[in-house]
C-alpha cells in the first residue's frame, strides 16, 4: 500500500474511533473519555492534512520549485504537533472545571468497552503505519503513526484510571487522569514540532547513512583521488549529498566525468533515495571560503 493509502485508512479509522469514544463519553459523562475523544478529532484533522501534504510532496518539480516539493511533509508533522498542543489545553480546561465540581460516573462497563475497541483499531493501524514510514522515510506518515500510538497509550491510561475510580468511588480521579493525558500529549506535540523544524532547516542525514556514504567513497579514494567538503541534508523522503572530488589536473574531461558518474551511481545504489552532486577539482586546487562553499 502507498503512503497516501495508509493516510486515507487513517482518516477512516479516525472517524470510527471518534464515534466510539464520543459514545463512551456520552454514556459515562467522563471527562477522561471526553479528552480521549478530543484527541481523536485531532487525529482526523492531522491525517487529513498529512494526506494533502503527501500528495503535494509527490508532485514533480516545476519552474517555481525546481528541486521538487518534498519538504511539504514537514508542514503536516508541524501542524499535527500544534493541534496536539491545542487539544491538550482544551482537555486541561475541561478537566479543571470537573475537578472543582466532581460528578459521579455512569455505565462504565459500556463506556470502557467502547474505548478499548477504539484503541485496538488505532494500535493496529499505528503499527502498520510506522513500519511503512520507516521503509519510505516519510515524516508525515511517521508523525501520524506516533500520534496514533499516543492515542493508544492515552486510552489505556483513561481506561485504567476510570476502572480505579469506579472501584474506589473517588470521582476526582477522572479529571486528574484527563490532566495527565493532556501532559502526555503535550510531550508528543513538542516532539513532532521539533522534528518538523529540523527538517525545514536542512538537517544532516542520519549518522549511519553518513557512514554508508564514507564507506562508498573509501572504495574510490586513491593517492591521486580525494574527497572533501562533504555536506548532507534531508528534504522529506529525499536525501542529498554534495561534495568535491579532487583528481589529477592532467586528466581529460571525459575520464574525470566517467569517474564522477561511477561515484554518483555507487552512492545512489548504496543509499536509497539519495541524490549526489559532485564538483570536480584538480588535486592542487582548494575551494575558497565564501566561494564554492556557499553554494553547497
Amino acid at each position: 500500500m502507498q503512503i497516501s493509502g495508509y493516510l486515507k485508512l487513517s482518516v477512516a479509522v479516525a472517524l470510527a474511533t471518534i464515534t466510539l469514544k464520543t459514545a463512551a463519553w456520552w454514556l459515562t459523562g467522563s471527562v477522561g473519555l471526553l479528552s480521549d475523544a478530543m484527541e481523536s478529532l485531532v487525529n482526523l484533522a492531522g491525517a487529513s492534512f498529512a494526506l494533502m501534504m503527501v500528495t503535494w510532496a509527490a508532485a514533480p518539480p516545476d519552474a517555481g520549485h525546481p528541486y521538487g516539493h518534498h519538504k511539504a511533509e514537514y508542514f503536516a508533522s508541524g501542524l499535527e504537533g500544534g493541534m496536539i498542543l491545542v487539544a491538550a489545553l482544551a482537555i486541561v480546561w475541561v478537566a479543571v472545571q470537573r475537578l472543582l465540581t466532581p460528578q459521579p460516573l455512569e455505565q462504565l462497563t459500556w463506556g470502557l468497552g467502547l474505548s478499548v475497541a477504539a484503541s485496538v483499531l488505532n494500535g493496529m493501524l499505528a503499527w502498520a503505519m510506522l513500519r511503512k514510514a520507516r521503509e519510505a522515510r516519510s515524516i508525515a506518515l511517521e508523525g501520524d503513526a506516533r500520534h496514533l500510538f499516543t492515542d493508544v497509550w492515552t486510552s489505556a491510561g483513561v481506561v485504567v484510571g476510570l476502572a480505579a475510580a469506579g472501584l474506589t468511588g473517588w470521582h476526582w480521579l477522572d479529571p486528574v487522569i484527563a490532566i495527565a493525558v493532556a501532559l502526555n500529549i503535550v510531550r508528543e506535540g513538542f516532539s513532532l514540532i521539533r522534528r518538523s523544524a529540523d527538517g525545514l532547516m536542512d538537517h544532516a542525514l542520519e549518522p549511519e547513512v553518513q557512514l554508508q556514504i564514507e564507506q562508498v567513497l573509501d572504495g574510490f579514494r586513491h593517492p591521486t583521488i580525494r574527497f572533501d567538503h562533504i555536506a548532507t541534508r534531508r528534504a522529506g523522503q529525499r536525501r542529498y549529498v554534495d561534495l568535491h572530488m579532487h583528481m589529477p589536473a592532467g586528466w581529460t574531461l571525459g575520464r574525470a566525468a566517467a569517474l564522477r558518474m561511477s561515484v554518483e551511481q555507487a552512492l545512489m545504489s548504496a543509499v536509497p533515495g539519495l541524490r549526489a552532486t559532485i564538483q570536480l577539482l584538480p588535486s592542487d586546487v582548494e575551494a575558497r571560503s565564501g566561494d564554492v562553499d556557499d553554494l553547497i
